[in-house]
């Protein structure tokens, strides 16, 4: 399943998260998390404060974006998609900001627009809590602005993204602690000025649902309902009332920060800048007579991890280039291959790569080289029908492949060596010349190779598609088919002992009537 990360950078926190997304998965199947991390920043009180982003904040940022880049580095992703919102949007040094943070992660930082951030919430909500038929009204309170988000069938109808984020609101209005009852009047002016727009464009009433989502929205809810921060995931699809929001409301503006801290589902840093946030949400509450708010654990980072899948973002790294693929055809059409039995090996192989990934933790890149190796192990029968694989592997390891590297190249002979007969042995000796990472290469690659050749062992493609399970014990494959598959079927259990003896995994399979 295809690898994705996700870096959040927002106003109050950075957040980055790499998971396992399936494109055609159903919309109630959220991504697998491999690995999350949320680490409190305030870069937005400096912008809101004096205009930019302060050194220490920008120092201490990038700091954070190292350690979650070693987080998720290992996991090979596919894709990386970096933004950043309000405060990095207003900050007038954002230029610098963004150079420093793309080093650091080693590919560009977006800075997303209001309708952006707005689209991303969305997405990241219905991956995780589907509404195919309901209209319902989303509101994420950030740091440094507020998005309210009107959707109806799953589908976005109208966004807006207001500067009514908690740290902006705190930075701007709120000088004591507790607030005094003139700084929270103005706020709410404000506050009630702002989200005036919204309220003329977006119909009042009919909504099924009223979404909260972002820290603000899952301090209330677990506040609400007595949960601790320490399980603050628990008040996921939970619920408070306008009146227990009301309540809130007005005893957190009544207490100072020690007050605060002691009520459940607060931590130090929201307890700090939450009086702004709980009332930027019971005024939207009021506006659009809602009575009560959801909470949805779903953020831009959910948003972003499902826009990728959909996009099939990084693919490219797996597939030949147009030129490499000019380049391997050409070469098998010069040996005679048959290139529909090749391209469906290819196809196959590339399959079987991405949906292996957790277990062979190869680079993306590498899948290039196991679609090359589809395309060219069956070059040597243009000598020899009789251990054509050895020239195969000759015939590959001298030719003048343009796009490929040397190494590139003496990699792909290898894998068509050992696409059929012997496995890689310690009596090889070109086997043996090579790196410890590149034995390990070919190692986790000719399996898959002899998978995907034994799924069209007929040359006539009969099975139309196939699905990949992984679990604990064993990679399942499901063929699809309208034809008999018996042929194909005993070609994979030829193949089991060897995968089994590489990844220590059993190898099944069943057909399937398309």
């Amino acid at each position: 399943m295809p690898r994705y990360a996700a870096i959040d950078i927002g106003s109050n926190s950075v957040r980055m998260m790499a998971a396992e997304v399936e494109a055609s998965a159903p919309p109630d199947q959220p991504a697998r998390v491999l690995v999350e991390d949320r680490q409190v920043t305030r870069l937005g009180r400096s912008v809101f404060e004096t205009g930019s982003i302060s050194r220490e904040a920008m120092d201490f940022l990038c700091g954070v974006l190292e350690r979650q880049m070693d987080l998720f580095r290992p996991l090979n992703v596919l894709a990386l998609r970096a933004v950043a919102t309000a405060a990095v949007r207003d900050a007038s040094n954002r230029d610098e900001f963004v150079e420093r943070a793309a080093r650091v992660i080693g590919q560009p930082v977006e800075i997303i627009s209001g309708q952006e951030e707005a689209r991303l919430i969305h997405l990241g909500v219905e991956s995780r809590w589907p509404h195919p038929r309901d209209r319902i009204l989303i509101l994420d309170i950030g740091g440094g602005s507020a998005e309210i988000i009107e959707a109806e069938a799953g589908q976005l109808r109208t966004a807006f993204s207001r500067p009514l984020g908690a740290v902006r609101l705190h930075s701007v209005f709120l000088k004591n602690d507790p607030p005094k009852e003139a700084e929270l009047l103005r706020m709410d002016e404000y506050i009630e000025e702002k989200l005036a727009v919204v309220y003329r464009r977006i119909p009042e009433g009919g909504f099924a649902r009223m979404i909260g989502t972002s820290a603000t929205a899952a301090a209330v809810v677990s506040a609400a309902n007595q949960i601790a921060r320490s399980r603050r995931e628990t008040a996921d699809r939970q619920r408070a009332s306008a009146a227990q929001i009301r309540r809130i409301e007005k005893e957190l503006a009544a207490m100072p920060l020690e007050g605060r801290l002691k009520v459940a589902g607060l931590g130090p840093r929201r307890a700090e800048i939450i009086v702004p946030g709980v009332a930027v949400m019971l005024k939207v509450l009021e506006m659009f007579g809602a009575r009560q708010l959801y909470y949805c654990t779903a953020g831009v980072r959910d948003g972003i991890l499902r826009d990728l899948a959909d996009r099939e973002a990084g693919a490219e790294r797996v597939r030949l280039d147009a030129e490499q693929r000019r380049m391997v055809e050409q070469y098998a059409r010069r040996f005679g291959v048959d290139l529909k039995h090749a391209r469906k090996v290819a196809a196959f192989a590339r399959e079987l790569f991405t949906a292996l990934t957790p277990w062979h933790r190869l680079k993306p890149e590498t899948g290039r080289l196991l679609k090359a190796a589809a395309y060219l192990r069956d070059t040597g029968h243009a000598i020899n029908d009789m251990a054509h694989h050895k020239h195969s592997q000759y015939i590959v390891a001298n030719a003048d492949l343009a796009g490929f590297t040397d190494e590139e190249r003496h990699l792909v002979a290898m894998l068509c060596r050992y696409h059929r007969k012997a496995p890689p042995s310690a009596r090889h000796g070109d086997y043996m010349a090579l790196t410890a990472e590149q034995q390990r290469l070919v190692q986790y690659l000719y399996p898959l190779l002899r998978i995907a050749d034994a799924l069209d062992r007929s040359r006539d493609q009969r099975v139309e598609e196939i699905e990949c399970a992984l679990d604990d014990g064993a990679l399942t494959l499901i063929l699809k088919s309208g034809k008999d598959l018996g042929l194909e079927l005993w070609a994979l259990e030829r193949t089991a002992a060897l995968f089994r003896q590489v990844y220590g995994k059993q190898l099944r399979a069943m057909a399937r009537r398309k």
